[in-house]
């Protein structure tokens, strides 16, 4: 019977026949038939989707986990190789400075390595005439000598 009035509705008819009263309202009850079905369809296919990613996140919640582990062991060995490296680098420094044959070369050739060393020259000198400093005004203090005095004659005359 369905199929009938399926076939009727296909079917061309004549221009000079009057459609039956029924025939529209079998019509929207077909469309809203066929609105409903897409929608039940829409609906089941967003469902299986969101099942789907329902059993997707706790594998891709577990390849996270393993991801930040393997980055933190990464992180740790690459600290492990600066460290190597750091120590590497200051054993070649000490080596090199012991056996280098070009250090006494290169000492008389730099001007700036000159004044360095004459610069080191002077503040030790700097450093042992303030330890006599220091050990005079001791020994003055001791005998009772106004240090006061001495001290703003002496920045008096610079």
């Amino acid at each position: 019977m369905a199929l009938d009035f399926l076939s009727s509705l296909f079917k061309k008819k004549p221009k000079e026949e009057a459609p039956p009263q029924e025939e529209p309202v079998l019509e929207e009850e077909l469309e809203e038939n066929v609105e409903n079905r897409e929608e039940n369809e829409q609906l089941t296919q967003i469902m299986e989707r969101i099942n789907e990613i329902e059993n997707d996140i706790p594998r891709i919640k577990i390849s996270i986990d393993t991801i930040k582990k393997q980055m933190q062991e990464l992180r740790d060995d690459i600290d492990r190789l600066d460290k190597t490296i750091k120590d590497v680098m200051m054993l070649y420094e000490v080596i090199s400075q012991e056996i280098n044959p070009f250090k006494d070369q290169t000492a008389q050739e730099n001007p700036l390595a000159n004044e360095i060393n004459e610069l080191k020259k002077e503040l030790e000198d700097l450093k042992l005439e303030i330890a006599q400093i220091k050990n005079d005004i001791k020994v003055l203090s001791g005998y009772g000598v106004d240090l006061d005095s001495i001290i703003y004659e002496v920045l008096a005359e610079v």
